[in-house]
């Protein structure tokens, strides 16, 4: 499967879509970070999502609990 998008100029930055048909695999509940990493041996780039867990302080201890 080839899947093409266009790039946008925003101010001195640019982004563009992800396709739909990548993003079947995620839950819509969640919220996730898009990762981009190129491989410098075969110079390809892979894309992959991490859910963001959520963080809650608890008020008597100060601790940081994390839960997705």
């Amino acid at each position: 499967m080839k899947l093409k998008r266009k790039l946008y100029k925003r101010g001195s930055s640019y982004e563009t879509t992800i396709p739909l048909p990548l993003l079947f695999s995620i839950k819509d509940k969640k919220k996730y970070h898009v990762v981009f990493e190129f491989d410098e041996e075969q110079k390809k780039w892979y894309v992959d999502f991490e859910s963001i867990e959520k963080e809650h302080k608890n008020e008597n201890t100060d601790e940081i609990l994390k839960y997705d």
